[in-house]
């Protein structure tokens, strides 16, 4: 299971990364695309939409299951993957490498009660047991 070291993670498997610009880009886990398994759909959130951590604000549905995606930080939607909503698939194809959409966050130290990899790792492992 691949858990990037220099993201931050919430226990619902979203990955987080605060930019240089002062905004947080999301995604899912690897974890999260493997038990959903083959992503068709991708339900963003609306630009401009404010969202409190832990809001579900987005879904994502597979060939088994729809999924809600949380916002790991409070703050305000300021864009969406296009290319993820019309190619979902790329969630399963690379969950690091395809972010969902972006939070200026209301205040950036929210990160800070994120998960690290470390931390992720035994939670995504309590999981498949």
């Amino acid at each position: 299971m691949s858990i990037p070291t220099n993201l931050k993670y919430a226990n619902s498997h979203e990955w987080a990364h605060l930019a240089g610009d002062g905004l947080v880009t999301v995604g899912i886990t690897d974890h999260a695309q493997e038990a959903l398994g083959d992503v068709v759909v991708l339900d963003p959130p609306r630009v401009g939409r404010k969202v409190a951590a832990g809001e579900a604000c987005a879904v994502v549905e597979s060939v088994k299951a729809a999924s809600d995606i949380h916002a790991p930080v409070s703050g305000e939607v300021v864009a969406f993957n296009e290319k993820a909503v019309s190619a979902p698939e790329s969630l399963n194809q690379d969950a690091y490498g395809t972010w969902l959409f972006k939070i200026r966050p209301d205040n950036p130290t929210d990160l800070d009660r994120l998960l690290d990899a470390t931390a992720y790792q035994s939670v995504a492992e309590s999981d498949e047991r």
